[in-house]
């Protein structure tokens, strides 16, 4: 797993990476939260795009997702807003775009049942946000793996440092989430459009 941390730089993208290893569900993927009894989680990754050019991906193709799904979905997009509200920042609204890109990258998680922020076509967030249409000034991700309910998720990502950083950055404004079976694989995506 890595967690990456944003860095902001006017001509290019500076990324610092630190590597952190887990291996088996359930299992933790933070350094700072390893509790064994939990799913894993692995750290969002929030870029700005100054200066960067994205790599063009396909456009994916995304089943509609079953009512539970899309209900799970709308929980955690309600859960997060609360947490967004005691922290002081406004509430995300659901952006279509980015839905559709969390909603392939955990469907594609839970086919290759392997939780992580390169698809296994080997694009990264960036890649999927872009190749969604969305056209992003900034743009993060969390990812999970096992968590059975929204509750759950929400919990295990905020109890996580970059995880909740993603969650709380006040300025993102839209997000879209995705949930897949089976093993409940979970993908928040942020996005802050031009």
């Amino acid at each position: 797993m890595r967690k990456h941390r944003r860095k902001t730089s006017y001509r290019k993208i500076t990324v610092a990476v630190v590597a952190v290893g887990a291996v088996g569900v359930p299992s933790a993927a933070m350094a700072s939260y390893t509790p064994q009894d939990k799913p894993a989680v692995a750290a969002g990754w929030p870029h700005t795009a100054q200066g960067s050019v994205p790599k063009p991906v396909a456009p994916v193709s995304v089943q509609k997702p079953t009512a539970p799904a899309s209900r799970a979905a709308a929980r955690v997009l309600k859960l997060v807003n609360r947490a967004r509200a005691e922290a002081g920042c406004s509430p995300l609204t659901k952006n279509a775009k980015l839905t559709k890109a969390a909603r392939a990258h955990s469907a594609d998680m839970a086919f290759h049942r392997n939780m992580s922020h390169m698809s296994s076509d080997g694009s990264a967030a960036r890649d999927r946000i872009t190749g969604s249409g969305y056209d992003w000034r900034a743009y993060g991700e969390n990812v999970a793996h096992g968590y059975a309910t929204p509750e759950d998720v929400v919990a295990g990502w905020m109890h996580s440092p970059g995880h909740r950083r993603n969650i709380l950055d006040c300025s993102f404004k839209e997000i879209g989430v995705g949930v897949a079976q089976p093993g409940n694989y979970w993908t928040q995506d942020f996005g802050a459009a031009r």
